[in-house]
């Protein structure tokens, strides 16, 4: 019985784990829509260090984190980081967190999102990426691999720079 159960938790830590450990100095491969409906892939912005931000309109960043992301983007695009909002918001109009590309819009001018929005409307992306909490920050380096493990609980006094320096670090530090 013992034996049973041990075995059964450890295959559900292994399952929880494995996407994150997987995802770890790997490139994922991902392709994303933007507001704008230009195409955004993994393949076209290598060369880049990228800063994802994961949310949605119905969990947005508070208005101190949102002005962080917006100082840090102004502040490091000259130093080639691009950084984007990801939606998590459903597509479908079936499903109760459904978003148009058009309240998207209206949500970043309300939030002041002055970057990028992109659609990961099913999740997949985020999953891809181990994201297991909104907002969520990762830091993709020149060759489209994840920095580190993905940054949740973002300061709520809108510290994002800081909280971005070390996965930054690492990501213009690798060859």
């Amino acid at each position: 019985m013992f034996t049973k159960k041990l075995l059964a938790v450890t295959m559900l830590a292994l399952l929880l784990v494995a996407p994150l450990a997987q995802a770890q100095g790997q490139r994922v491969v991902f392709e994303m829509r933007s507001l704008d409906d230009v195409t955004v892939t993994s393949q076209g912005l290598r060369g880049q260090v990228v800063v994802l931000a994961f949310g949605a309109s119905w969990l947005p960043l508070s208005r101190k984190q949102m002005t962080g992301l917006r100082e840090f983007a102004a502040k490091n695009l000259s130093k080639g980081v691009v950084v984007y909002w990801v939606s998590v918001d459903s597509a479908n109009a079936k499903s109760k967190n459904y978003a148009t590309d058009d309240n998207l819009r209206v949500f970043a001018r309300k939030y002041g999102i002055n970057v990028p929005v992109l659609r990961d409307p099913d999740g997949d992306i985020s999953a891809k990426f181990g994201i297991d909490q909104l907002p969520s920050l990762i830091v993709l380096d020149k060759k489209g691999n994840l920095v580190g493990e993905p940054i949740g609980g973002l300061d709520p006094e809108g510290n994002i720079a800081e909280q971005l320096d070390e996965p930054l670090k690492d990501a213009f530090a690798r060859k």
